[in-house]
């Protein structure tokens, strides 16, 4: 299955959490997306936890050094 990608990286910090939960909110049940990020998202990985608990599905497909890519899929 294509996975549509959203790269964080260019985006501003303040703005980077608000633009990951705007995609996700607007997912379908089943639908996913690929973040891309620079750094260990796990900062998000608790927010998620936190304000969408079982809503989601979190899978690393990249862990670093330089880029990590996490597969975020909507329950």
């Amino acid at each position: 299955m294509a996975v549509k990608e959203l790269d964080i990286r260019p985006v501003p910090p303040r703005e980077k959490h608000p633009t990951i939960f705007a995609t996700f909110d607007a997912l379908k049940n089943g639908e996913g997306f690929q973040l891309i990020n620079d750094h260990d998202p796990m900062p998000l990985y608790y927010q998620f936890n936190a304000e969408r608990p079982n809503q989601f599905e979190w899978e690393y497909v990249e862990k670093g050094p330089n880029v990590w890519r996490i597969n975020i899929f909507k329950k």
